[in-house]
């Protein structure tokens, strides 16, 4: 069973000085700013790399739960932080990495068994898994 969730955005002008927002289909964002100045030198709103960020933490702190109760275990607690790296390379910007900084409290777990199992959930988070996704454009010029 395929579940398809929906974001869109919307931009106006030109890339430096031109303004978009981004907005998802539960509204959690809505309409929220972002351009140049928020995704390249620090000004107000978000940019894709944030929402990237937030994305694969939530996904993996979810992976990994769900790993663990695999596991017979349940932590109290779970904290995720994704550092995602923009670098310039030629022809433009690439994501050149994500760093996953996980601190968890779980009762019972060894060492070994949480680098184990933390392992296996950032290999099978489906936010790990993404740029490896089929990738289509359906694109209307509108006049």
């Amino acid at each position: 069973m395929a579940i398809v969730k929906k974001a869109s955005a919307h931009w106006e002008g030109d890339l430096k000085t031109g303004i978009g927002s981004i907005s998802t289909e539960t509204g959690v964002l809505r309409e929220a700013p972002y351009g140049f100045k928020a995704r390249f030198e620090g000004g107000k709103g978000t940019n894709p790399e944030e929402l990237i960020g937030a994305a694969h933490a939530g996904c993996f702190s979810m992976a990994f739960s769900m790993i663990l109760g695999d596991a017979g275990l349940k932590a109290d607690s779970i904290d995720t932080q994704a550092e995602v790296t923009l670098d310039q390379v030629e022809g433009g910007f690439a994501i050149s990495a994500v760093k996953l900084i996980l601190k968890a409290k779980i009762p019972g777990a060894t060492q070994e068994q949480f680098e184990e199992l933390s392992n296996k959930a950032k290999e099978g988070c489906p936010v790990s898994k993404v740029l490896n996704a089929k990738i289509t454009l359906e694109a209307s010029l509108v006049s």
